[in-house]
């Protein structure tokens, strides 16, 4: 492979800019990379069960009980547009089969309830406002299907597949389409074609992100508690693994070793439950608590997917509004000032994952904050345009007579976030201390920040 790479000396250094991936080496493709930079996303989990009170419903529900009486997608895509997320996906068929579009596969739907005389979209109105306010569009279609009585047949597949296709052609751009492998115990065993079911959204969706538990664009980070393995690679091995059939552990920590590179989604909801209940209405995560969640996912090199379901008006509840508002004030609080920006090279403050300079395992980088600086929060970013490499590293700050220890840490990839006491000093030192064989770790951007007060 030929390499075109511009160099300049920078302290022993050398500065690659838009440099083409080392050979033998996994590196997302553009698809992959765009998602990962949204960084937050937003789950909308709402359905027959806002009206049950249940989590997973058994099929048997009526239609007549679905009626959001005050229905409105705007409310939910601006809040999450005045938050800072970046893409929306409805539940459009839980497991209870219920459909919110008006389906031609089904009774089971809308179009069977009192919702607007069985007239109603939510699907449509929530693409809609996705639209209008900028925010991405995407959607999950449960595979299980508690109501439908080909389900446990080879005619399931085909059922499922027009309803994937329906919502794949009906709705404009689709950003991310989110499958589990999800079974119930005890009942009709189901062979999902997974396969096909990606196959479909290829052709007919190519720029929106395969979710499943093992990819094939991102993969489930092993838990519902918001939190990325602290060691975490964005490459795995799937041999053998099928969403509902996976390790959590290992996906929880990606694999240094792994063969395909499918980086890791956090999801996570906002309230005990996943659909909204009202009992739960004074259990909403606090802003500090969403902020740590920011801290477990995006900071260990994955993504934020947060659940926050509307109620039985199909509105959000001002709570979780505010909370969501309060997480992205105290991100903006936190980042907004960068310390090191005015003291060292701009490729590594110019927030573009593809300008970096490249670093040397054992060789120390030190950035000099200019004078002594109050801070506890350090970012760093790997290009992974180019792969993954850094596997342990060590954060040093100068006490004015010698070097002491802040903090070691593992994996970089996209973005590792640190947090520790406050610390007073005007440099900091960071040193890879492992990265991949033949593989030279490529930093990218390194910021120093003093934290909100509201963490």
């Amino acid at each position: 492979m030929r390499f075109y790479i511009f160099m300049l000396t920078i302290a022993g250094l050398m500065y690659f800019q838009s440099v083409q991936a080392q050979e033998g080496f996994l590196k997302p493709t553009p698809l992959q990379l765009n998602w990962q930079e949204n960084e937050t996303t937003a789950f909308l989990h709402f359905s027959i069960n806002t009206f049950t009170g249940k989590e997973w419903g058994d099929g048997t529900e009526s239609p007549q009980i679905f009626n959001p009486v005050k229905f409105d997608a705007r409310q939910w895509v601006k809040a999450l547009k005045d938050a800072g997320f970046k893409i929306a996906i409805i539940t459009a068929k839980h497991h209870d089969g219920f459909c919110l579009w008006p389906t031609n596969t089904t009774d089971h739907s809308v179009k069977n309830s009192p919702w607007k005389n069985g007239k109603g979209d939510v699907v449509k109105e929530v693409a809609d406002a996705c639209k209008e306010f900028g925010v991405a569009f995407g959607f999950y279609l449960s595979p299980w299907d508690r109501h439908e009585k080909s389900y446990g047949t080879p005619a399931y597949n085909e059922f499922y597949k027009k309803q994937l296709k329906e919502l794949l052609t009906n709705y404009g751009e689709v950003a991310e389409v989110w499958f589990d492998g999800a079974k119930g115990k005890n009942e009709k065993d189901m062979v999902y074609d997974f396969d096909g079911y990606w196959k479909m959204v290829r052709e007919m969706q190519p720029k929106a992100i395969i979710f499943s538990g093992v990819g094939p664009d991102a993969r489930w980070v092993g838990n519902e508690n918001g939190n990325a393995g602290d060691t975490c690679w964005s490459t795995i091995n799937t041999d053998g693994m099928m969403p509902g059939n996976v390790n959590p552990s290992y996906l929880n920590k990606g694999d240094e070793h792994g063969k395909k590179w499918i980086p890791a989604e956090t999801d996570v909801s906002i309230r005990p439950g996943w659909f909204w209940h009202e009992k739960e209405n004074n259990q909403v995560r606090s802003a500090k608590n969403l902020v740590n969640l920011y801290y477990q996912s995006v900071g260990r090199n994955s993504l934020l997917l947060l659940n926050i379901p509307p109620n039985k008006d199909g509105l959000f509840e001002e709570t979780d509004i505010r909370a969501i508002d309060s997480l992205r004030n105290i991100l903006n609080e936190t980042f907004a000032h960068n310390l090191v920006k005015s003291r060292t090279k701009k490729e590594l403050t110019d927030k573009k994952i593809s300008t970096c300079i490249a670093l040397k395992v054992n060789e120390p980088l030190v950035i000099n904050l200019g004078k002594e600086q109050i801070f506890d929060r350090l970012l760093m970013q790997e290009n992974i345009e180019n792969g993954q490499s850094i596997k342990q590293g060590l954060c040093e700050y100068w006490d004015g007579s010698k070097w002491q220890v802040l903090k070691t840490f593992s994996t970089i990839g996209y973005k590792r976030l640190l947090r520790f006491n406050t610390i007073k000093s005007s440099k900091v030192r960071l040193t890879i201390l492992q990265a991949k064989i033949n593989h030279q770790p490529q930093l990218s951007e390194v910021g120093v920040y003093k934290a909100s007060a509201g963490e």
